[in-house]
């Protein structure tokens, strides 16, 4: 086990952790137009919307929201990286820029989360995203013809073998494979992350984070959460959990069957709610902490954090409502469960 993987579960013994919150939308109240986004780089395409490009172009912004949710109580700091991938930045014509744009963000969250370490004497973590990219390997993109699939498997493993290699040089602790929504695509991630780590001859720890597609808490695959878990357990994530999705009223009920299975630590960071009519979400800060005071009062979480429409005011709520509440237990391993003649898929049955 890596030191700081060890450093974080003894952390995580004590209490619950905090997650950060939406990069995203803080970028937005920047109101940045094109050529803030853009800089001195020119690919000959709009960068606007291009947030991971920040961290070449406007560092200073990376490092103010990353400060922003540090100072609100995370302890952990999320990279700017969702789309800083190959195929996510070849809409914007930056597939060149992938392996500076994860360094430059791994180096930013790193310098962010030692300076507030120094600080208060309280262990930070930084987490390199990765994020699912706008291919799936499980389903055609092609109605007509079922077996057509846009990439390959080790095609996309390459893609992230990049990435991981970029983030562990700048520093991340650990590599977050999030908003999955194909489980194939998890696996090209998990399979980058070990290659990765035979290359560089030390551990990078797995925080895995499933999203749905809908109610009925499947992902687009068709994976429910207690299979979902199933297929990534072999990992041993240092964490596993969900993110996006819904707001937490609609998790609740898939959180709590995998508490019930996971025998790792469990982290979740839903969003502010849903979105209104313009796509901004309305949720308030104290009505996400409330949601998040409720899980760690079931025992529910290790872990919590905010995705779309959350702020450094919702974080703060957030690692407010949970100080002093005990962290979930883990659950039996499946070998423990199984010998107890407990079928582990119906535990919170």
């Amino acid at each position: 086990m890596s030191q700081a993987a060890a450093l974080f579960r003894a952390e995580a013994a004590n209490r619950i952790l905090i997650n950060d919150g939406a990069f995203g939308t803080m970028v937005q109240a920047y109101n940045l137009d094109e050529a803030a986004y853009r800089g001195s780089i020119d690919t000959g395409h709009d960068q606007k919307g291009n947030n991971d490009l920040l961290s070449l172009t406007r560092p200073d912004i990376v490092r103010e929201i990353t400060d922003a949710y540090l100072g609100a109580g995370s302890d952990i700091v999320c990279t700017n990286t969702f789309n800083a991938n190959r195929i996510s930045q070849a809409d914007y014509g930056a597939e060149h820029f992938v392996r500076d744009l994860n360094i430059a963000s791994a180096t930013i969250a790193r310098d962010a989360a030692d300076a507030a370490f120094k600080a208060t004497g309280v262990p930070r973590f930084v987490a390199g995203a990765l994020g699912p990219t706008n291919k799936t390997l499980s389903l055609s993109p092609d109605v007509n013809d079922p077996g057509y699939r846009a990439i390959t498997f080790d095609e996309l493993k390459d893609v992230y073998l990049e990435e991981v290699l970029a983030l562990a040089e700048g520093g991340v602790d650990f590599i977050l494979i999030e908003t999955i929504f194909d489980t194939l695509n998890a696996k090209a991630g998990i399979f980058a992350t070990l290659e990765a780590q035979e290359q560089l001859g030390r551990e990078l720890p797995l925080m895995i984070s499933f999203t749905m597609t809908d109610r009925t808490g499947r992902n687009l695959s068709g994976h429910s959460i207690e299979s979902f878990w199933a297929s990534v357990r072999h990992a041993r994530p240092l964490t596993i959990g969900v993110n996006c999705s819904f707001g937490a009223p609609d998790l609740r009920p898939h959180v709590q069957v995998l508490s019930g299975v996971a025998d790792t630590l469990l982290m979740a960071y839903p969003n502010a709610g849903l979105p209104n009519e313009l796509g901004e979400y309305d949720e308030q800060p104290v009505t996400t902490a409330g949601f998040m005071r409720e899980w760690a009062d079931q025992g529910l979480v290790n872990i919590v954090g905010g995705c779309c429409g959350t702020t450094p005011a919702h974080i703060r709520e957030m690692a407010m409502a949970v100080a002093g509440r005990p962290p979930r237990a883990l659950a039996a391993s499946r070998s423990e469960t199984l010998l107890a003649g407990i079928d582990p898929m119906r535990i919170a049955a």
